[in-house]
């Protein structure tokens, strides 16, 4: 598809951009389409970890020094300036840390939603204006943002957070943290695209990453391996403890509970004659609970934390289609305040009750709330 019919509509944002260019080919094509489209872009290649100097694990990743080396060659091509920030120590405590702290008391992390609240759209979006001179920000994210008029809003509108026209590409469920101010200084060029669309700009305009492998692993653990990361950040080491089935009787030992996640099928130990997946884990008590897949259907949950895009309060229950995992069913669901509704402000603590039995809703994971295909906002599940 040529530069020029991609279908994006020009946006206002009329003074320089900075683009997140991770070496991969959608921020490459996102950097392309801006340019093209006469606006005036910085790209920056963000160094998050220690990993990409180090360790061969990382060859492969969008933190290596290979797709640096990717990003900055796409940046000559274009003729644009390019930089390398260090965000090691934002990484480390907005992502690592609490990634770590997750597994270690029995919870399942998103270290997407953290990285995009807190090193894309909060680290690095702050210094966009500060060391660029910037408008705004630009990522390679399949999802959209846009305006809609208000006028009885006291800004006269709001800024949209929805989903990419691809739903098979949609990454939405991963930005729900992004507040009204961030919005406004931010562009998705590929929200209208689809992946065979950006692979085509891509090759049409001969950039150098156009045949790039999509990488699919958590960026800064080594093969793929979670529980190395616990070892090398936290000192974790395997300690066996109980097995117990749905009805609480001993049936095994596994080798350490962060070692699992709800929902998890395999690489429990365990043979039953019928499949067992991993119910709850009790960090506490160090003990590893299984049930057959029915037994991990729920009518209701907890999400805490609870963020809304637009920003205004709410404090009785609405209806809202909820997403616990990325490219999961959308299910239609009600949504009210846990306790009074003074509490659930404070705390941001919601029930969740779907239409129809969710299956496995793993605490830490996002709890994501949509509106059609906009964005309503998104917690965190604390139990079931």
């Amino acid at each position: 598809m040529p530069l020029r019919t991609a279908g994006l509509a020009r946006d206002p944002v009329t003074g320089r951009i900075v683009v997140a260019m991770s070496g991969g080919v959608d921020s490459s094509v996102a950097a392309a389409l801006l340019h093209g489209q006469g606006h005036e872009i910085v790209g920056v290649w963000m160094r998050l970890h220690d990993g990409a100097d180090i360790r061969s694990e990382f060859r492969k990743s969008c933190c290596s020094l290979d797709a640096a080396d990717d990003a900055r060659r796409v940046a000559a091509q274009l003729g644009v300036p390019f930089f390398i920030l260090d965000l090691e120590r934002e990484f480390a405590a907005g992502v690592i840390d609490p990634f770590v702290s997750a597994y270690l008391s029995g919870a399942t992390p998103s270290p997407c939603v953290d990285c995009n609240t807190h090193v894309k759209f909060g680290a690095l979006l702050g210094r966009a204006r500060l060391l660029y001179g910037a408008d705004a920000v630009a990522t390679g994210h399949y999802a959209r943002v846009d305006w809609v008029a208000d006028d009885a809003l006291a800004d006269g509108g709001r800024w949209r957070l929805r989903a990419a026209a691809d739903p098979a590409k949609d990454q939405s469920y991963f930005l729900y943290g992004l507040r009204q101010d961030q919005l406004a200084r931010t562009r998705f060029p590929l929200g209208e695209l689809s992946k065979p669309d950006v692979r085509a700009i891509a090759r049409d305009l001969n950039l150098a990453t156009a045949d790039v492998p999509e990488s699919q692993e958590i960026c800064f653990v080594p093969g793929g391996d979670y529980r190395e990361t616990l070892r090398e950040r936290a000192g974790w080491r395997e300690t066996p403890g109980p097995v117990v089935d749905v009805d609480g009787s001993t049936v095994g030992e596994h080798r350490g509970a962060a070692a699992y996640t709800v929902g998890q099928r395999g690489g429990v130990g365990v043979a039953l004659g019928e499949r067992r997946y991993v119910a709850s884990i009790d960090a506490t008590r160090n003990l590893v609970q299984l049930g057959r897949r029915k037994d991990l259907q729920r009518r209701e949950f907890r999400a805490d934390r609870m963020h809304f895009v637009d920003g205004r309060e709410r404090r009785t229950a609405f209806r809202a289609a909820v997403r616990i995992r990325h490219r999961g069913p959308l299910v239609p669901a009600l949504v009210s305040p846990d306790g009074p509704a003074r509490v659930a402000e404070a705390t941001g603590a919601w029930i969740v009750v779907p239409d129809e039995p969710v299956w496995a809703p793993a605490p830490g994971q996002a709890a994501v709330l949509y509106d059609g295909d906009e964005v309503i906002g998104g917690g965190r599940i604390t139990a079931s």
